[in-house]
């Protein structure tokens, strides 16, 4: 799908690291050019032509994103610098005010350090209990081992929609339906799913959604933050400072304005906005259901043709994502990704930030494919004319 529009893919690379960060398409990087070379200013401060069109720019991307996850209102949408900064906003913002010691969190162990480290330093300061929810034997959340482990006590699950190793999918509408019914607190990672697959927000009963810009084509160091508007009104900032208040004066006194405007101090990544805004239309453009569909395929020619490699350990064979993780049986997955290197395929190799997920399948590190919209199956076929060779992998290591 349009891999003219990526210029780095000139170069003869094969990119599977899209779990990581996503190659951009050139009509991103001229609207961020244009918004550098062309009308550069600061955002609501200016009312001369060059802010009146950033200022245009801005408050439209926060509008197509609430319609990109059917959000309720613009008025939900907090731009932030990324997933983690978006969920340690909800954590300590809004969940640190509510929640009290012996309230417990659910989580699993396939969750990125980002939606775990938080929930931890919230248990050291507050005394939350966290519980991690088993997982089947393809490593997957069920939801009949959530609903074993919410007890009366649960105030939050608090989970990725497609895990960022595993890749499996998880069902966020009944879970969210659940959450309702039992009113607990729905918090989302949409980081490896966002990008991928449509997210519905209102549908899927979602508290809070996190993603970020530069996993979906747009550029790094921005990311939404998608609440539910009473839910944010009632979180206070993490950050106070210019454009997010109403007043403030030398008795002490101040008030800050409504979401999402308080929760977006200072000058924001004005640019990276405006990025944002271009790669969500060019998504749209092509559509998310024909992104998860073209994936999945690609993935499944991907598995059926690794199953033919009898050295070859793949851990998520199933997982109905673009997603796979596998090694090199007996080689070390940083050794398999230098390797790959050589025949200029990039890959991720290491914990992907998924420290517990060990405890799962048993092993600390693998070899992480993650698919994207540009690649084809050309790519995969060069990844496994490599892997077939790979008894050489330590003449081109070492």
């Amino acid at each position: 799908m349009k891999r003219e529009d990526f210029p780095m893919l000139d170069g003869n690379i094969v990119y599977f690291d899209n779990g990581a960060t996503t190659l951009k398409p050139k009509c991103v990087v001229d609207d961020i050019s244009d918004y550098y070379l062309e009308h550069t200013s600061n955002i609501h401060r200016g009312d001369y032509d060059a802010a009146i069109k950033t200022n245009k720019l801005y408050d439209e991307t926060r509008e197509i994103v609430a319609k990109f996850i059917n959000a309720n209102s613009s008025n939900e949408v907090v731009f932030t610098s990324g997933t983690t900064q978006s969920i340690n906003m909800v954590v300590f913002g809004y969940m640190k005010k509510h929640l009290r010691k012996g309230d417990e969190i659910l989580l699993t162990k396939s969750e990125h350090a980002s939606n775990v480290l938080p929930w931890i330093k919230l248990a050291e300061e507050i005394g939350v209990v966290i519980k991690y929810i088993p997982l089947n034997e393809e490593y997957e959340l069920t939801i009949d081992n959530l609903l074993k482990a919410i007890t009366p006590n649960t105030k939050v699950i608090s989970i990725a929609h497609v895990t960022n190793v595993i890749g499996d999918v998880r069902d966020i509408e009944e879970i969210g339906r659940i959450c309702e019914e039992k009113k607990i607190l729905f918090n989302v990672d949409g980081a490896q799913s966002v990008p991928h697959m449509k997210v519905d927000f209102k549908k899927c009963n979602i508290d809070f959604l996190s993603f970020s810009a530069h996993k979906m084509l747009g550029p790094t160091g921005v990311g939404v933050l998608v609440g539910k508007y009473d839910l944010l009104e009632d979180m206070d900032p993490i950050m106070y400072g210019g454009g997010m208040n109403q007043f403030f004066e030398e008795d002490n006194s101040y008030e800050v304005k409504h979401s999402p405007i308080k929760f977006e101090a200072g000058t924001p990544s004005i640019a990276g906005v405006i990025g944002l805004r271009r790669a969500i239309l060019y998504l749209e453009e092509i559509g998310m259901d024909n992104i998860h569909k073209y994936e999945v395929e690609l993935k499944k020619y991907m598995v059926s043709e690794l199953e033919k490699i009898p050295n070859i350990v793949m851990y998520n064979k199933n997982s109905n994502s673009g997603i796979l993780a596998f090694n090199i049986k007996d080689v070390f997955s940083q050794d398999t990704s230098v390797y790959l290197n050589h025949y200029n395929i990039y890959v991720r190799a290491g914990n992907h930030c998924t420290k517990m997920l060990k405890d799962e399948i048993k092993i600390k590190n693998t070899v992480r494919v993650s698919l994207y919209l540009y690649n084809t199956k050309e790519d995969i076929d060069r990844l496994v004319e490599v892997l077939k060779n790979s008894k050489d992998i330590f003449k081109i290591v070492i």
